[in-house]
């Protein structure tokens, strides 16, 4: 894949994104309980905290070094998307909104310098990139769709099992000890 086909990509799957929470008023955005606890505001923030962590991790990719492992670092994937959660549910909408519009670009602006070697295959960079990004962004705007219909018959489908990993403290699961 070119460096205009990823950015292409990514595009596609960041406006379907933004689509998802479109022309909702400001109480909808902050209403919790579209993933769990989570509000769409938070589950905007928590897409703008993994393209914070490509952004520190992808020119350490670039250089040969191994980003640490969240399991060292933080006690695992749930533990960081909790500790993140929490130093971000103070920012008020429109200050979580504009971290999400620059962090974007600066992404954006990174892939744009990237050597096209790191594009045109599946290198550490692009998987990186992809889980980060473009591969993380859907989950999260179905995610949000489901409640945006749910909402509009007036009645609360049954909820989908909690998901395993990287997303499971924000439908309040616990780790099994």
């Amino acid at each position: 894949m070119d460096r205009g086909k990823l950015l292409k990509q990514l595009d596609k799957a960041w406006v379907a994104f933004k689509e998802s929470y479109a022309g909702l008023t400001e109480a909808q955005l902050l209403e919790p309980g579209v993933t769990g606890r989570w509000s769409i505001r938070d589950i905007i923030a928590h897409v703008t905290t993994w393209e914070e962590e490509a952004l520190e991790h992808l020119p350490a990719i670039l250089a040969g070094r191994r980003p640490p492992r969240y399991s060292v670092r933080y006690g695992g994937i749930d533990a960081f998307n909790a500790l993140m959660t929490k130093r971000k549910e103070d920012l008020s909408l429109a200050e979580v909104f504009r971290q999400l519009d620059d962090t974007h670009q600066r992404l954006i602006d990174l892939i744009e310098r990237v050597p096209e070697d790191q594009l045109i295959r599946e290198t550490r960079f692009r998987r990186r990139l992809r889980l980060d990004t473009y591969g993380h962004y859907p989950k999260h705007g179905e995610a949000i769709r489901r409640w945006r219909e749910q909402r509009s018959v007036g009645r609360r489908a049954p909820r989908k099992p909690a998901p395993k990993g990287r997303h499971r403290r924000a439908w309040g699961v616990s780790p099994r000890s």
